[in-house]
């Protein structure tokens, strides 16, 4: 895959591209990330990426030139293309207007040739690179950030890893929180696929830790006793932190007896 990533402050990605999944992919040839400074697109001596927004209001934001000048000559596939899926390719703005950022859209963009990520700064971008150059915006979270730096980072984490190879044990990347993968029986199994839900509780040596000790039924070697476990904790721990996922998640006839169970307390 390749990525680019269109920034006013290239420099930050020195930190994040560096380390972990990111940097092993890279390294591995599966991924090829390249950072685009958008002022060296401009053309006035102040090296201006920003201005007044017309019909006034607070705050600057980002021209258009500078990102329309430095796309023109990466030889990305026309809008209509991508968005008809001629072009295994994305264009995208990450700006607080987006839509939400979920593993779902990681996996879709995992199986692109190629990405790239506009960062947004200031009010945002000019809306014309919305409506005629990107073909998707997207959002990290319901919260404001100064720019999109972080978010780009975190994009491009979440999906560098789903690439094949990218992390060892591929099964892990089936097992997170959000995964919607389930087994033959339509619920996920014990360890590959939270089905949606969020992941259950792991537990590590030592089995017991200044008092604190790990429930026994990980420690009986019985596989379907851990399995009716971890499903029963996957169900609490999103009804408590997370129950909008329940809206969107096919429950069987099992989960559906262990959540009525939890919820009566």
């Amino acid at each position: 895959m390749k990525a680019d990533i269109l920034t006013i402050f290239p420099g930050f990605f020195s930190g994040p591209l560096d380390h972990g999944i990111t940097r092993r992919a890279c390294e591995m040839g599966l991924a090829k990330i390249e950072v685009h400074d958008l002022r060296q697109f401009t053309h006035d001596r102040h090296r201006t990426v920003d201005d007044r927004p017309f019909g006034g209001g607070e705050g600057m934001v980002l021209k258009p030139e500078p990102i329309f000048d430095c796309l023109e000559p990466l030889g990305l596939a026309s809008r209509e293309e991508r968005l008809s899926g001629a072009a295994r390719e994305s264009l995208i703005v990450l700006s607080a207007q987006g839509q939400r950022f979920t593993q779902k859209v990681a996996a879709e963009l995992a199986v692109l040739d190629r990405i790239v990520l506009i960062c947004g700064r200031y009010e945002g971008v000019d809306e014309r690179v919305a409506d005629f150059l990107a073909d998707r915006e997207l959002s990290i979270g319901d919260y404001v950030l100064s720019g999109g730096e972080l978010a780009a980072a975190v994009v491009i984490e979440a999906v560098m890893r789903l690439l094949p190879g990218a992390v060892g044990n591929e099964a892990s990347t089936r097992q997170e929180s959000f995964t919607a993968e389930t087994g033959s029986s339509g619920a996920a199994d014990s360890t590959c696929g939270s089905g949606g839900l969020l992941d259950y509780p792991h537990y590590t040596r030592p089995a017991e830790f200044r008092g604190m000790t790990v429930p026994e039924v990980l420690l009986n070697g019985d596989h379907q006793e851990i399995r009716r476990w971890r499903r029963e904790q996957a169900l609490k721990k999103t009804l408590r932190n997370r129950p909008d996922l329940l809206e969107d998640v096919t429950l069987g006839e099992e989960d559906s007896k262990i959540l009525a169970r939890i919820k009566r307390g």
